[in-house]
């Protein structure tokens, strides 16, 4: 193994994988911390975890276990991956991560920190976040339930998490060459994170070769695009079969990108079925009930069943103030986890996830020890396999997708164009 990965969230790890085997990386994606080695000629491994919004202690125990088991198959360079969207309290988890992750390799720096993912909307500019044409703290991520992003200058709200003096490498300079140099600059100036501009996905193979070397990167998918070349890697993606069974969707995310796929979903005709977390809460609504109804739905007018929570953020929070942030969480991601389980049982064996929580909660509920990278769906999602099983999925993080996504996703996962 020469790369090894660490993700805060499955969406975010399969997005990381698509880069890195597009780029001709061997690429494999475990769910959690394995407890065997790796297969032999896997080049980039990627341990997916659920840290995103758990307390920090356990977000940083989980890291660690992760940099233990990737140094163990010889990765020799190492990758945080975190999302394009900067998902995280004043408190971390992303900052924490960082640190422990320095320290247990011995590295003071410097360290990329770049979120950006120009494909998709997301570019830094000054060290701050942009989504689209709007600053991130006005693009809905200041209503997230779990991680309300209100500052978009990520060099302020990451020198809120660390304890490391926080630079920045403008795009200028970047574009100019002296990436490097800037880099080693800041660090030397006591500042060793350095966020990084980037505008382009040139910017982002600049930035790259100007990391070319450092043993700690961190940020979302986008920077991988160029490490396979920084690497001397090159090569195809390996070949795709798709499932040819049913396929059901899952919604879990409240973004607005979710949300208007739900209503274009709804609007083609294909059956939805918003679930009540009210009635989750209380026992009324069962996935037993809900999978008979996709089951229904399918025999009576096709299409793709979809189910989902998601709503506007205001409902969101009277669900919070109603039974708590934690509790009505974990009722939720146990109830998709829990429906998907049946669903396989029944037949689907194409299951499409929104939501990055939705996402982990479903991989952990089937049970996959490992998820093999198929090809691209939409920008920053790629379909993926249950290595050992005929079960394909789709991981999207809330935010990312056409809005015709659902129906996309369920063409790709057959193995259509």
């Amino acid at each position: 193994m020469i790369l090894g990965a660490i993700g805060d969230d499955f969406t975010g790890s399969s997005d990381l994988g698509l880069m890195l085997a597009r780029g001709g990386m061997r690429t494999v994606q475990y769910c959690g911390v394995p407890v065997r080695p790796a297969a032999a000629g896997v080049q980039a491994g990627i341990v997916a975890l659920k840290t995103r919004s758990v307390p920090v202690e356990e977000a940083v125990a989980g890291a660690l276990a992760a940099l233990d088991w990737l140094r163990a198959q010889g990765a020799r360079m190492f990758y945080f991956k975190y999302c394009s969207t900067f998902d995280s309290t004043p408190q971390g988890n992303i900052g924490p991560v960082i640190d422990a992750l320095a320290a247990a390799l011995g590295v003071t720096g410097p360290i990329p920190v770049c979120p950006a993912f120009p494909a998709t909307g997301r570019t830094v500019y000054q060290g701050h976040l942009f989504v689209g044409d709007r600053l991130l703290s006005e693009s809905g991520m200041e209503a997230h339930p779990l991680t309300p992003m209100t500052d978009p200058d990520i060099r302020r709200w990451l020198a809120r998490q660390t304890v490391h003096g926080v630079g920045h490498l403008p795009v200028e300079r970047l574009r100019r060459g002296e990436g490097r140099a800037v880099m080693a600059a800041e660090a030397a100036a006591g500042r060793p994170l350095v966020v990084a501009d980037a505008l382009a996905d040139g910017d982002l193979d600049l930035l790259a070769q100007a990391a070319a070397g450092l043993v700690l990167w961190t940020g979302g998918s986008g920077l991988a695009l160029g490490l396979p070349a920084v690497l001397g890697i090159a090569g195809a993606q390996d070949g795709w079969t798709g499932a040819g069974g049913p396929a059901i969707a899952l919604a879990g995310s409240c973004s607005r990108a979710t949300r208007t796929q739900i209503a274009a979903h709804a609007q083609s005709g294909a059956p939805v079925r918003r679930i009540d977390p009210d009635r989750i809460m209380s026992g009324e609504e069962t996935p037993e009930a809900v999978c008979d109804w996709a089951l229904a739905a399918l025999a009576d007018a096709g299409g793709v069943p979809l189910v989902h929570s998601s709503d506007d953020p205001a409902e969101v929070a009277r669900v919070q103030a109603r039974h708590g942030v934690a509790p009505s969480a974990q009722a939720l991601e146990a109830f998709f986890g829990r429906l998907a389980v049946l669903a396989v049982e029944q037949g689907f064996d194409r299951i499409i996830c929104a939501g990055g929580e939705t996402s982990g909660a479903v991989v952990q509920a089937l049970g996959a020890q490992a998820l093999q990278i198929g090809p691209q769906i939409d920008p920053g999602v790629p379909a993926v396999r249950i290595e050992g099983r005929a079960v394909v999925l789709a991981l999207k993080s809330g935010n990312f997708g056409r809005d015709t996504f659902f129906d996309h996703a369920a063409r790709v996962l057959a193995g259509q164009p």
